[in-house]
């Protein structure tokens, strides 16, 4: 292992990675691989999950484990950047990295193994939740221990291209995860995978966690962390230091502000909506959806790497706010683009199709819906929600009080009296939308691949370029975030300093926007208006990240004092 004098020199910088930096790279990045691998199992075998685990149950007690399962993703992982990034100061790095990734490899691993609800009834539920909780919280103290790794091996002028190498895993993840479910269903065949071959996804990653931990066991504490343990300078309460003293609590204010909030806006948009967008609203299918954001990501991942490197060069600051303000400014264009190219027939509609409901206001109430539990059941809740899942553009119309609810469709009305059944309003109204041009379901023109490779026609590669260009942004924003937060705080609260603001903008600004940015669709009955939540929060980044965050590429991050705020 590099001594810790010979990290850290600015000398160091123009001179090849060595091989126990390499190995630094790599034990930290497995543990993003694990994360990825797993977020996506869970997306993509929802529908088999719930089947298997909560389809006993009535729909009010599965919306509850729905809602906690939605929660154990996003919301708990804050907390667990406290209590890991906690230990982590106090204790160390390489320690609290063993345990993150020992939870969160277990917690994948148990549900491969853990039994139904028809064999164990509610208790296989609340096993699950209580995993998916536990993951959460791992996760928690994983991305900020493996940026604070990194970036304490790295040679001084290094530290963007080091640690951008770990954003670059989340492809790999996502690759891995669709190669073992692809390899599986081909093996055991659709009925036995639902049934039991399901599992096997799971079980695999318990490779992944034996070769993680024999990895990281043979790994060093960080230098950084090493000489101040040596001089006695490790914090007794970095919890208190880090969030009870202003002048340290203000840094993660700006830095969740100014930074994270508008990287975690435009990451999910780029990614995670821009998906939501493809399936949802534009009605491609979910193998075509998948394949599209997949090449992007494959095209993009390499630029992760090219950004951290350039963040060396010029400043973490000026890439980071330049990626939020380029992504506001595009988005708008970008995805009615990525409309005109995926579905014509919708887009073609949106624009000559005149579509109103005619309501009582009183009977009209917000359509929010994050976990997709509520049950609308006024006319006018239920005609939006059927109108913004068909991703048709309306207005509304106060109607005098009391009147039933009407739909004017290119004047054609499709009422909807109270007590109706809405199967009968959605058919005539679908009929009614056909007639005026909206294109039915499967219609020839939305954009379908016939298999991985069927990217050079027009259509389908148009769209990966789009989208390609929304993964841009996202590694303009994403590369060099690690080494901007971890050169932000010193070296005695890093870990805990680092992880709160991460979590917080990524899991809670980024984790909820496709619910909220769809919630505002429904709400307004245009299928861009969502786009306004990632615009709002990116501009604001820019605007306080321009005036309250500080170049950080050339502080010493082995220096107290170059920290110290």
């Amino acid at each position: 292992m590099a001594s810790s004098a010979a990290l850290g020199q600015a000398g160091d910088a123009a001179r090849p990675m060595t091989r126990e930096e390499k190995k630094v790279i790599l034990a930290s990045s497995l543990g993003t691989v694990f994360e990825w691998y797993d977020f996506y199992l869970y997306g993509s075998l929802a529908g088999i999950i719930g089947a298997q685990f909560f389809s006993s149950y009535p729909p009010a007690t599965r919306d509850i484990f729905a809602l906690l399962a939605f929660a154990a993703g996003f919301l708990v992982r804050p907390f667990g950047a406290l209590v890991f990034g906690r230990v982590g100061d106090i204790v160390g790095r390489k320690y609290t990295f063993l345990v993150t990734i020992l939870i969160m490899g277990l917690s994948t691993f148990i549900v491969g193994i853990l039994p139904n609800a028809a064999q164990i009834g509610i208790a296989a539920p609340i096993i699950l939740i209580i995993l998916r909780l536990a993951q959460g919280l791992a996760l928690g103290g994983e991305y900020g221990g493996a940026a604070t790794y990194v970036a304490e091996h790295a040679p001084q002028g290094r530290r963007g291209f080091y640690t951008s190498w770990i954003q670059t895993t989340a492809t790999l993840g996502l690759f891995l995860s669709l190669v073992v479910i692809l390899a599986v269903r081909s093996f055991t065949g659709e009925a036995a995978f639902a049934e039991w071959g399901w599992r096997i996804p799971f079980l695999v990653s318990v490779l992944l966690l034996g070769i993680s931990l024999w990895i990281r066991l043979q790994l060093s504490e960080s230098p950084a962390f090493q000489r101040m343990k040596e001089e006695g300078k490790t914090s007794k309460a970095p919890l208190t230091e880090a969030f009870g003293q202003w002048r340290n609590a203000k840094i993660a204010l700006i830095a969740l502000l100014g930074l994270v909030a508008g990287q975690g806006v435009v990451w999910y948009t780029g990614q995670f909506y821009a998906l939501f967008f493809l399936q949802s609203i534009l009605k491609v299918d979910g193998y075509t959806a998948n394949l599209l954001i997949a090449w992007a990501l494959l095209l993009g991942t390499g630029f992760f790497v090219v950004f951290g490197w350039l963040s060396d060069k010029i400043g973490r600051k000026p890439i980071i706010l330049a990626g939020c303000l380029i992504a506001a400014l595009s988005f708008f264009p970008v995805f009615k683009q990525i409309t005109t190219l995926a579905n014509p027939a919708l887009e073609k509609a949106i624009e000559s199709v005149k579509v109103t409901v005619v309501a009582d206001p009183a009977q009209c109430g917000s359509l929010f819906n994050p976990v997709g539990t509520r049950v609308f059941s006024a006319p006018c809740d239920l005609a939006r929600d059927y109108l913004a899942k068909s991703s048709v553009r309306y207005t509304t119309e106060a109607a005098p009080a009391g009147q039933p609810t009407v739909v004017r469709i290119n004047g054609t009305e499709v009422p909807f009296a109270a007590g109706a059944p809405a199967a009968e309003f959605n058919k005539a109204a679908a009929g009614a939308l056909q007639a005026a041009g909206y294109p039915k379901a499967g219609d020839a023109q939305v954009v379908k691949m016939a298999n991985p490779f069927d990217i050079f026609r027009p259509q389908v590669a148009g769209v990966i370029g789009l989208l390609f260009v929304l993964v841009l942004f996202v590694t303009m924003v994403y590369g060099p975030i690690a080494a901007a937060l971890v050169e932000l705080f010193p070296t005695r609260i890093r870990y805990t300093s680092m992880s709160l603001p991460y979590h917080i903008g990524n899991g809670w600004f980024g984790g909820l926007l496709p619910a909220t940015a769809f919630a505002m669709v429904a709400q307004t009955g245009d299928i861009y208006y969502g786009l306004w939540y990632p615009i709002v929060i990116a501009l604001m980044t820019f605007v306080l990240g321009l005036l309250l965050v500080p170049e950080t590429k050339n502080r010493d991050i082995f220096d107290e004092r170059d920290t110290a705020h």
